[in-house]
């Protein structure tokens, strides 16, 4: 007999089937002193075997509770069954409105809770958008679809080629704006891949994710999908940015430079960072209001063509330099015929000086190897001390106050679109592109932009 109940095996699928609970039934599950009620969730057949049942409590949130000897379940109302559940009524789209597009890659910013279920599920049709997010019916037309579905750190090169050309795509299309839905871990290398991979753009790229799911009360999706519709819809600029909160509360999102930014937490709203420079802009949604707080590169103008430059190197590294390191790293590279590397150094731009003839051997074999800091804030100057000194007369391209991350993709993409001679890349290299370097860094920007 397949014991699979929902996702639930052993004895707590037995103890469900028993009582006739299905997945959306109020139960009481009782341990010892503790009572917990609400709606029984399914379980990820992964996680199965855990005698452990999932239920969605009255406040949103999920709580899994151990099953033993001492724990009693009961049902205690059926799931209603409807023929659909309350939805908002969708307004008819203004076609006055600016057109702007959204683009899942997949993570929770475009899911929702199914009230029905407690489960929850994409939501990409407009009707859906709109139901969950019914301001945004007043701030553009909207259209949806999903180019990838996949979690953000198996994002791949191949993967940024695939959606610029969908965003290119529709900025050929007439679109006045692109949203882009992406997971955050890994969301600043792909807007830092778009700034480079579509250039002369006309319109806004816009990165929107979610720290937290939408079943959860803080969830911080409906707030930032807002604020990104927003300003692809009416920003005056036409960069790659990421929006997301701008602090823990409500009241403001920030838009920063795709180039320029990390994910600098992992659970809070306000995670992402502008480093070394300033966001590009306030953005305030329930006001309607951009505030634009730093200077733009690319403005925004549909008369503009975009260039689609959009291949992507994969056999690039990004290595980092901690005590010990094993130079054997360098080397493996070089074996396997990679074409770049990137180095987080310490500092000022140090690895190593054990290092030293083994970065010069990779630069005799035209393999460009350029230079960042892990410290992040400030940039690197590698004629300070001696071991800057050496790597720079051994080839070493510096990274000047580019992100590692930045300076990776950078690299993939003049490898994979622009060239493999290695005097170009060091031109192409240092030259500011797409604003992913400051030439002028002050104290304000360390240790972060202060939120006003």
């Amino acid at each position: 007999m397949n014991n699979d109940y929902f996702g639930y095996r052993g004895v707590v699928a037995d103890i469900l089937r028993k009582i006739n609970a299905s997945v959306g039934d109020r139960i009481i599950v009782k341990k010892k002193d503790k009572v917990f009620e609400g709606l029984l969730m399914p379980r990820e057949k992964l996680y199965g075997d855990k005698p452990i049942i999932v239920i969605k409590l009255d406040n949103g949130y999920n709580v899994g509770v151990r099953v033993d000897k001492f724990t009693e379940i009961y049902l205690k109302e059926k799931r209603r069954e409807r023929k659909s559940f309350l939805r908002y009524k969708v307004k008819t789209q203004r076609s006055d409105l600016p057109k702007v597009v959204l683009l899942s890659t997949g993570g929770t910013i475009v899911s929702k809770v199914d009230y029905e279920t407690g489960a929850v599920r994409p939501a990409l049709s407009v009707e859906e958008l709109t139901e969950f997010i019914p301001e945004i019916s007043d701030i553009a037309v909207l259209d949806a679809r999903e180019v990838l579905n996949v979690f953000s750190e198996d994002i791949t090169p191949r993967d940024w080629e695939s959606i610029a050309r969908e965003i290119y795509k529709e900025m050929n299309e007439g679109v006045d704006g692109v949203v882009v839905a992406h997971g955050t871990d890994m969301m600043a290398y792909t807007a830092a891949a778009m700034a480079f991979a579509i250039r002369n753009k006309p319109v806004p790229i816009v990165f929107v994710g979610a720290q937290r799911s939408s079943d959860r009360p803080s969830s911080d999706s409906a707030f930032n999908l807002l604020s990104a519709f927003l300003t692809a819809s009416r920003a005056p600029f036409a960069e790659s940015v990421v929006v997301m909160h701008g602090e823990t509360g409500d009241s403001y999102a920030l838009a920063h430079r795709g180039v320029k930014v990390r994910k600098m937490h992992t659970s809070r709203r306000d995670a992402f960072q502008t480093i070394n420079d300033k966001p590009l802009a306030v953005i305030k949604p329930y006001e309607k209001k951009i505030i634009i707080v730093n200077k733009i590169i690319e403005e925004r103008n549909k008369d503009k063509e975009p260039v689609l430059e959009n291949k992507f190197d994969e056999k690039v590294a990004l290595i980092k330099a901690y005590p010990g390191f094993q130079v054997d790293i360098i080397h493996y590279f070089i074996d396997k015929k990679y074409h770049g590397i990137v180095i987080e150094g310490s500092g000022l731009g140090h690895i190593t000086n054990r290092a030293v003839e083994a970065i010069r051997r990779a630069v005799e074999e035209e393999i460009p190897v350029v230079m960042t800091s892990q410290c992040l804030f400030g940039r690197i100057d590698m004629f300070v001390y001696s071991t800057g000194r050496r790597l720079i007369e051994a080839g070493v391209i510096p990274g000047n106050d580019m992100l590692p991350e930045t300076a990776y993709v950078k690299l993939s993409w003049i490898l994979g679109s622009k060239t493999r001679n290695l005097d170009e890349v060091k031109e192409l290299m240092t030259t500011n592109i797409v604003g992913e370097m400051n030439p002028r860094l002050t104290i304000d920007l360390f240790p972060r932009w202060p939120h006003t």
